[in-house]
């Protein structure tokens, strides 16, 4: 083009691509709603199908005969297995969107998700075969999840102008929340008649929102830009990213005596390769002609910080959801009387106070956060969710319900008021035609933050209990006149103990039944009724148990402080479609544009 360099041809079509965006929405205004719609239904579908599989997985393990005691390897790799996989590919997948079409891609991911919810229904077998079904099944969930996660905010980004983003993701956030409610119900309904429902009730959803999706949406038109796929840096990062999270998953099983598997040399290896090739994955990143990470994103402050408070927050707090339904199915239920077969449901109903605050604060923080800028909401509400973090801590395992339910409610507002205001401000932050890969980083890094949590704070309850519960066990036991049952009840793992408590079982009918007649008979029944009620095994879990919960409660509240700084620090708003002469045009003042000291249409 005469006159014109590549580079600044390319930079024009970058800076003409709001302008189309806006001609297409005034065309068709009612097209944003549909978007909205259909990616309302598909974390709505998301977030059920996670929920309702936390709270049925004692009537999943029922249905396929697994011993609780003997499961935690299949308990692992059923809660993690999902999250690895989806932290894995979301990266891969926001690029592949930005080349082939986000909505093209997000289809697919709807479709595939939907297929795995149908397998999942139909796993034909039972014991250790039925468990492997059930994991692969929900791994194809996970690759299908992945293109519609690194999507998602992408299409709703690009749909909808910049003074309504943040609400929109609000919106979108109330459907992931609400489905975390129905999960929990339906959960406790459908695992009573069969614990297959559980995988049905996702289906005609999914079929639903995948043939809506493929008959509404549509592309956005972005600029045309040759991009190739980055091999090595594919290889690189799920290589990578897979073998250092295989391997902290595996360092939570036993090896050999030795309740944790941090000295099993193949998981030693498997971390250090993970971590040498993510190493490796930058320097890849900023030597490829057309790199699948965007390295120079992170250039732009906004962009950075919030990415980055994110990944501390989903630290914080990735594995607290699951700490606190320990807590409540295996301590804190049986000691008020819930039989343990009924805690899981009723821990989701507890747990419901959380759910409550993310539903008033979601919308609410991403409507105003349209008009004000995200920094303060997302500021304020990582320090409530630090204030919470250290509310719980201070609970004794007795708690009275009002203080916890205040805690969660603190919580879902942190949380709420954090979301939907921190999305907006990553979305807004980047250039059109990058939305799908900053999408799947800004994903890739919360779940990875997510999973990284999980296993943190499993390590250090695991730690503590293998010190702690021993000891307890034996002294519990001989207060309750039954010291010769230390030398059998020994022979519970900790893990076990925990897991099976979860899992709805009291391991200590299971113990006892495995003993000689002659044993059980020397034991009064007075013991007995005392060893098997909801009371013994409870309080003497809880003294093993509490410490490392609090240490966890801790690491969360220091990991949402230093995220609440950085959140500070992301400076006044900021869209990337108004910086410079296109902020005057649309009539914005200058305080509203922060200026990153870069540009990065180039």
């Amino acid at each position: 083009m005469p006159g014109r360099t590549r580079e600044q041809h390319n930079r024009m079509e970058t800076i003409q691509v709001p302008d189309t965006l806006a001609g297409a929405a005034k065309k068709g205004i009612d097209y944003k709603w549909v978007v909205l719609s259909i990616t309302t239904i598909e974390m709505f579908m998301v977030s059920v199908n996670g929920s309702i599989t936390l709270i049925s997985l004692p009537a999943i393990f029922n249905g396929i005969n697994i011993d609780p005691l003997t499961s935690f390897q299949y308990l692992i790799w059923v809660l993690m297995g999902y999250s690895l996989v989806t932290a894995t590919l979301l990266l891969s997948c926001g690029r592949l969107s930005d080349m082939y079409g986000r909505v093209k891609l997000y289809n697919l991911g709807f479709a595939i998700f939907t297929v795995g919810s149908i397998l999942l229904f139909l796993t034909p077998d039972k014991g250790s075969a039925g468990a492997l079904e059930i994991i692969v099944f929900r791994l194809v969930q996970g690759v299908g999840a992945s293109f519609t996660f690194s999507n998602s905010a992408a299409i709703l980004t690009d749909a909808f102008p910049p003074d309504e983003r943040g609400k929109a993701l609000g919106l979108n956030t109330i459907s992931f929340l609400s489905g975390q409610f129905v999960g929990l119900i339906l959960g406790g309904v459908l695992a009573f008649y069969n614990w297959r429902y559980v995988f049905l009730v996702s289906v005609p959803v999914g079929i639903l929102g995948t043939v809506w999706a493929y008959l509404k949406l549509r592309e956005t038109p972005l600029p045309r830009r040759a991009r190739k796929i980055d091999v090595w840096g594919n290889i690189t990062f799920v290589a990578g990213l897979t073998t250092f999270l295989i391997g902290i998953t595996y360092a939570l099983l036993q090896y050999g005596t030795d309740p944790m598997g941090w000295g099993n040399p193949w998981v030693i290896l498997a971390i250090a390769t993970g971590l040498l090739l993510l190493a490796v994955f930058p320097i890849i990143e900023s030597r490829v002609e057309d790199p699948m990470f965007r390295l120079n994103l992170f250039k732009i402050r906004v962009f950075s910080l919030a990415n980055t408070a994110g990944f501390l927050s989903a630290l914080a707090r990735g594995g607290m959801f699951f700490i606190l339904i320990l807590m409540l199915q295996g301590i804190w239920l049986p000691l008020h009387g819930y039989s343990y077969e009924s805690t899981p449901f009723w821990a989701g109903i507890f747990m419901l106070p959380l759910t409550a605050g993310f539903v008033v604060m979601g919308p609410l923080s991403g409507w105003l956060s349209d008009k004000y800028g995200s920094r303060w909401f997302a500021t304020s509400g990582l320090l409530l969710i630090a204030l919470s973090f250290m509310i719980l801590a201070a609970l004794p395992y007795d708690f009275d319900y009002p203080i916890f339910a205040i805690a969660l409610l603190i919580m879902g507002i942190g949380n709420g008021m954090f979301g939907s205001p921190n999305i907006a401000s990553i979305m807004n932050a980047v250039p059109p035609e990058d939305r799908g890969v900053a999408s799947g980083m800004r994903s890739m890094l919360q779940n990875s933050g997510m999973v990284i949590s999980m296993a943190l704070f499993f390590t250090i309850v695991i730690v503590s209990l293998t010190h702690l519960f021993p000891p307890e066990l034996a002294t519990s036991l001989a207060s309750a006149g039954a010291p010769g049952l230390v030398a059998p009840m020994s022979t519970i793992p900790p893990t076990g103990a925990l897991f099976a408590a979860f899992l709805g079982y009291n391991p200590v009918h299971t113990i006892l039944i495995s003993l000689p007649l002659s044993t059980v008979a020397a034991i009064s029944p007075a013991t007995i009724t005392i060893l098997t009620g909801t009371t013994w095994f409870p309080t003497t879990l809880a003294h093993a148990f509490m410490p490392s919960l609090r240490i966890s409660f801790y690491i969360g509240a220091l990991l949402s402080v230093i995220a609440a700084v950085l959140a500070s620090m992301t400076g006044s708003r900021f869209v990337h479609e108004l910086q410079g002469k296109e902020g005057e045009k649309a009539g914005k003042s200058p305080e509203t544009v922060e200026d990153t000291g870069l540009d990065i249409t180039g």
